[in-house]
């Protein structure tokens, strides 16, 4: 059965609007470039240091496989990722893997 990633992230001051452009533009095409499937962005609606997203996998081996070939790849420990600690509390990331219930659309 699929399972979700529910990703809660921590914008720092000021940094949202810089924060979206990187997610929009390099982060998402990236990632489903390499095969994920992101089903929802968000942002807080009065705070705005609220980010979250959810990426769907269908199995734990395709969620190992596709974590290695964003995360493991040169683009994103040399392109990508050196650049989000000046946008993001990393420490204060929350990665909660959810699954449906049995009424949900996203069975």
């Amino acid at each position: 059965m699929a399972f979700y990633e529910l990703r809660q992230y921590k914008v720092r001051p000021g940094q949202m609007d810089a924060w979206l452009k990187i997610m929009e533009e390099e982060i998402i095409p990236f990632q489903v470039g390499k095969g994920m499937v992101i089903t929802g962005s968000f942002r807080g609606e009065d705070d705005e240091s609220v980010y979250v997203w959810i990426r769907r996998f269908e199995s734990e081996e395709q969620r190992a496989a596709l974590y290695d070939a964003v995360y493991g790849s040169t683009e994103w420990t040399e392109g990508i990722s050196p650049r989000l600690n000046d946008v993001l509390d990393r420490e204060a990331m929350v990665v909660t893997r959810i699954k449906p219930t049995r009424m949900s659309i996203f069975q």
